[in-house]
């Protein structure tokens, strides 16, 4: 399907705006990671779809709700289970770990670090976890009473119809 470049060129700007904006609004310091999930965002006659990648994030752990009658914002969380193995530290994504306490006396037999040699080891934490905010505001009215939502193969699917021309309504005076 072709869009013209004009649509899209239109629009980024005020969508990469907002999410600048929001970031540094939000932009607390606190130890829980964010990242922002990468959206495609498209108008058709009826309304607009919105694309967003949410691999391994649960339906649950999403929210979507509008902030006011033209912006919709989505937001949620992606939490990684560790079964076995040496959860993934901060200095580990460049490639150094950083030194652990140890918890053992110079004494203790060499079963406890047999255990931990069978253990997996990090070295590399490149999947996408913790909070994630994004904004979208539309140009023009929305219908968000019919806007439908759907979660497949790690693909969030958004349609945001267009609301209907407002109609001139007459009052009797009573």
């Amino acid at each position: 399907m072709f869009s013209p470049p004009t649509i899209r060129g239109e629009f980024a700007p005020i969508f990469r705006f907002l999410d600048d904006y929001d970031h540094h609004r939000s932009g607390r310091s606190s130890s829980i990671r964010a990242f922002q999930p990468r959206f495609d965002v498209h108008e058709n006659d009826g309304g607009y779809e919105l694309h967003g990648e949410l691999p391994g994030i649960r339906q649950s752990d999403i929210n979507i709700e509008f902030s006011d009658p033209q912006t919709i914002v989505i937001s949620g969380r992606s939490e990684r289970s560790f079964e076995s193995g040496t959860p993934p530290a901060g200095l580990i994504e460049e490639g150094r770990e950083q030194p652990q306490p140890s918890e053992k006396s110079p004494g203790q037999d060499k079963e406890g670090n047999a255990e931990k040699k069978s253990q997996p080891k990090y070295w590399i934490s490149e999947r996408s976890v913790g909070e994630f905010h994004r904004s979208f505001s539309f140009p023009t009215r929305v219908d968000q009473d019919a806007v439908k939502a759907s979660l497949k193969d790690g693909i969030l699917s958004i349609v945001v119809p267009k609301a209907g021309a407002a109609r001139a309504r007459k009052i009797t005076i009573s």
